[in-house]
């Protein structure tokens, strides 16, 4: 009876890291895609106008793909701020950091401006649609205020407590006011640009020198009740201390 040949051994190779890191590749330039194309709708129309269809086909890929990444436009957006934000912090200058608190502060926001200014028009496009919408406004007052509590961190000046907050607070708005020099800005060296920032972290510094002030003050003055007693409190204590 002849024999069976013998089967081949079969050899086992070691899984390979290619594909892992070739499907996170394809992940991520996907999810740019999706990014990079709603920015580009967004420079041409309002937000508000803005399909998930009509962002599918733009990014080409599916809506099941779309839905995969993002749950709305808005997600979209947020993932844009998320992504300048990113970048302002991977480019950190440790030159900087033996700057006066204003001076880096300035820095970190130009740097943002300029990783904004591909996508001038959307952000034109974006203000305006706020302007129209106090929803949307509100939203995007949310956005901010987070993206600036980083800017706060990046520049090395408080953006934890009560205190932090305030402070993202009042630099989303005063960052807000510069975009709108920034917007009509032609200049390549961003002369206005810079301008209007420059005074607007001179208004924002006395403003926060004098708030700084204001929060001692409720402590100062808890400080000096406890110490102050009336009267009839003494007399009180006295009565039960006979």
């Amino acid at each position: 009876m002849a024999r069976k040949p013998k089967s081949k051994p079969v050899t086992r190779r070691a899984p390979s890291r290619e594909r892992p890191e070739r499907a996170a590749s394809d992940d991520r330039s996907q999810r740019a895609r999706i990014i990079d194309a709603f920015m580009a709708l967004l420079a041409e129309k309002p937000i508000e106008q803005i399909g998930l269809a009509e962002i599918a086909r733009a990014a080409g890929v599916s809506l099941a793909e779309l839905r995969d990444e993002f749950g709305s436009s808005f997600a979209i957006l947020a993932a844009y701020v998320k992504q300048v934000d990113r970048a302002v912090l991977a480019g950190e200058d440790a030159d900087m950091a033996e700057e006066p608190p204003r001076e880096r502060l300035f820095d970190v926001l130009m740097r943002r401006i300029e990783l904004l200014t591909p996508h001038k028009e959307a952000v034109r496009s974006l203000m305006r649609s706020a302007m129209r919408n106090p929803g949307l406004a509100l939203a995007l007052q949310r956005l901010a205020l987070r993206s600036q509590q980083w800017m706060l961190t990046a520049a090395d000046i408080g953006a934890a407590g009560p205190l932090g907050f305030v402070r993202a607070q009042g630099l989303a708005v005063l960052f807000a006011s510069v975009l709108r020099t920034w917007v009509d800005d032609d200049d390549p060296g961003l002369a206005r640009t810079m301008a209007a920032l420059d005074r607007a972290l001179a208004r924002g510094q006395r403003w926060s020198g004098l708030l700084d002030e204001l929060c001692r003050i409720p402590s100062l003055a808890c400080r000096l009740r406890s110490r102050r007693r009336r009267p009839a409190d003494d007399a009180d204590e006295e009565t039960v201390a006979v």
